[in-house]
This record gives structure tokens, sequence and C-alpha cells, in this order.
């Protein structure tokens, strides 16, 4: 087989897990990195395609490792080819999928299905498999088989595991094999067919509310496990002030515990609601300006690790009901613009902290091959023009969906090509 070269010439280059921030050069030989450098185009790589990045930035493919593709089952929502040029779009290279599918991910066969699917994909693609089987929170998945299948991590995302023995079970389990625990921090019986935020604005629109007492009580109870046991917990999507306590205390207590947000929760508040637009539905749901500024503290000083999307598409037929619809938003595309927008052209975090916030972090966390720029690793790149502002059309998405609450914002950072193991999966250079 012929050598392949490509040479992005020119940009500046911003990898964390290097610590390097820095015009240069990235030389790609047959997919992987071969090495960064600075100055003129070396010798020997004079036939390589050349990617003129002047002006522009270079960073590792972000990883998103809160996304979902909705594949197998729900196909009319996304699939996993759709997900993957969405992901493209917004410069994720990596993703890491969530398993209330249908049917769930409890199974090898499940896990293949999807590995095997994305082998043609536009990003790489991650499973999470449940942590009890049929996400019934009665008995729980055979985690040696999954792992062994090629799941990274454990989740009842969407329907958490209701007994606390059996989550301390999973998590001293998980600890032992390697696997994530990711928990969506939510108490059924206190949501209670809540819908909204519990609050002014639910009372107003006369529709049951969410009480952050849901989020807060089940964040507590899994800090209080992973303390009591010595395992790791990773808390996904985190929207309250409460729970943002609970992290930060546990953090620095030394309990092994890791969080995400989504770029909504440190931008929007629940007034958006008042629209009845289901669009601005999702779950945990918007919340209130004391919130959000908590969470945006929390992204600054590191409290809060990650910055993930809870990509989940619904089609417009299912969001067209503001009370009946699904919650849930798209956010693939447009979660670095929106994180230029509102974390570093503010100052609230620099580029190179958002980059260790949506790659290098993300991938430390589940154990993932991306997030990084070393020679030997994956070439997986992303260049941006972090000045250029574009408006989100929800109908110019690659997503099947459109239910985007960033809908005609204007956004400053824009994605600009896309590179996945040595090819080009997304260009509008």
């Amino acid at each position: 087989m012929a050598t392949t070269q490509m040479v992005i010439q020119g940009a500046h280059i911003v990898d964390p897990s290097q610590h390097w921030d820095d015009v240069g050069n990235i030389y790609i030989e047959n997919g992987v990195v071969h090495h960064l450098s600075c100055g003129e185009l070396e010798a020997g790589w004079e036939n390589a395609q050349i990617v003129k990045a002047q002006g522009l930035y270079a960073a590792p493919g972000f990883v998103d490792i809160h996304v979902h593709l909705r594949d197998p089952g729900f196909t009319y929502k996304e699939d996993i080819f759709t997900g993957s040029r969405a992901a493209a779009a917004g410069g994720v290279t990596s993703v890491v999928c969530m398993p209330n599918t249908k049917p769930v991910v409890d199974t090898p066969e499940v896990v293949s299905y999807i590995i095997d699917k994305a082998s043609k994909a536009d990003c790489h693609v991650y499973p999470v498999a449940t942590i009890t089987k049929g996400m019934k929170g009665e008995e729980l998945s055979d985690f040696d088989a999954l792992k062994a299948a090629g799941a990274v991590a454990v989740s009842d995302d969407g329907r958490p595991v209701a007994n606390a023995r059996l989550m301390q079970q999973a998590m001293e389990l998980c600890m032992d094999k390697g696997i994530v625990v990711a928990s969506h921090c939510e108490d059924l019986n206190i949501i209670h067919g809540g819908i909204i935020h519990k609050g002014a604005v639910s009372q107003k629109l006369g529709v049951p509310g969410m009480d952050r007492s849901s989020e807060d009580s089940v964040t507590a109870r899994e800090i209080a496990l992973a303390a009591a046991t010595g395992t790791k917990i990773h808390i996904c999507h985190v929207s309250t002030k409460g729970s943002v306590e609970w992290i930060r205390d546990a953090k620095a207590r030394g309990v092994k515990v890791t969080a995400e947000t989504a770029p909504h929760y440190f931008m929007m508040t629940d007034q958006l609601l008042l629209k009845e637009d289901a669009d601005y539905r999702m779950n945990p749901p918007l919340r209130e300006e004391a919130d959000r500024m908590a969470i945006l503290e929390a992204v600054r000083d590191g409290v809060i690790d990650v910055i993930a999307t809870d990509h989940a598409p619904h089609s417009p037929e299912e969001k067209a009901d503001f009370r009946k619809a699904p919650n849930g938003i798209v956010g693939l595309e447009t979660s670095f613009a929106a994180c230029m927008t509102s974390l570093v052209h503010p100052g609230i975090i620099s580029l190179y902290g958002l980059v260790e916030r949506m790659s290098t972090l993300p991938a430390k966390i589940m154990q993932l091959p991306a997030g990084t720029l070393k020679p030997g690793a994956a070439a997986d790149v992303v260049l941006f023009d972090p000045q250029e502002s574009w408006t989100v059309d929800p109908q110019a998405l690659r997503s099947k969906a459109r239910n985007t609450p960033f809908k005609g914002m204007t956004l400053k950072g824009r994605v600009k090509m896309t590179v996945l193991s040595g090819r080009t999966v997304f260009d509008i250079r």
C-alpha cells in the first residue's frame, strides 16, 4: 500500500496533552501523527497533501463523551452516519454514545452492531453499555462481556439506577474491571411527571416542574458511594448550583469524581421556556440564573472537568407540541462555537483551557485513544477560525434533527476543517 502523507501547515497549534501552544506544522502519515514542528516545510514531504492553515488554529479533534445517536431502533431521529456527519461539522472526531436505544445496549451483540456500523462513519464511535439489564434497575449487566465487545463505559442514562446498593455494586465491579461508570443524576419519584424546571416559569405556564432536589440528591448519593468505596464516578450533564457544590466539596476531600456540563446550562435559563417552544426542553432542564452562574464558575475553576453536548435528536413532529414533546436538543454542530462565544471571547477561560475541556480531559476520563497530537496518535485534527461569526440555521444542520436551542443565534468561532485518522471529513475553508 502506498504511503499517504498530509501536512497541516502554518496553523496555531493548541495541544494541552503536550503543552503545545504555538504556530507550527502537523505532519501526518498513513492516518497517524508523524510529528509536529515549527518553521518551513521539511524535506521529504514535498509530495504530501499540503493544507495551508495560516491564520487558523489546529487542535486535537474534540471528544464528546455524551451523545445519543439513536441507533439502533430510533433511526428516524438520527443514525450513526448522520450523527457522525454532524460531529465532523462541529470538529468532533470521537463520540461516546449512550445506551438508551432499542434494543438497549446491554448485550455484546448490540455493542458489536454499533462498532461495526461506525467503522465507516465520519467520527470514532465508542459505545456505552447499560449498568442494569434492560435499564430496568433490577439486575447488573454482564460487564466483562460488554467490555470485551468494546463498551468503554456503563450508564443507565435516561433512567437512573434507583437502588443505591445495586449502584454501589456496579461501581465496585467496574472499578476492578477498568470500566467508567457515568451517572444520570435524577430521582424519578421527585420528578413525578415534571417537564421543565420547577420554579416561577413552570408555575406561570401551569406545567409540572422538575425540582433541583431530584438532581442534587442523586449527585450526593453517587458521591457518598464513591467516597465510601474509593471508587470512581462520572456525573453527567450537571445543571444545578447544588450539584456543583456537592462536586466541589467532594473534589476538595479527594473523592474520585469527575463531571460534565453542556453549553446550554451556562448560556441559557428557563426564561426561554416562556416561548412554549419544545426546542428549549431537555433533561435536566434549563434552570435559573443562579444555577447558570454556578455552572459557569465551575467550568472556570475546573470543578466541572468536561464540556459535552448531550446531543439528543428528535423529529420535528415529536417536538411540535410543547407539553407532549420528548426532552432533548441537538448540540454537536454548535458546541465549539457556543463555547468560544460564551467562555473564551468573554475571558472566562482561555482557548487552551477550552481545548482541554473539549478534547484532552474527556479523552482521559473515558480512557480513549484521542485528545492528543502526539506522534503515533490517530491524526484527528480540527481546524478553526476563532474570530469568524455565523448564524445558526436549523435547516443547514447535518443532523437529521432540527431541535437546537441555538437557532437564530450568532456565534463567534467556526470549525473550518475536520480530519479523521488522516482523512478529511469536513471542509468549508
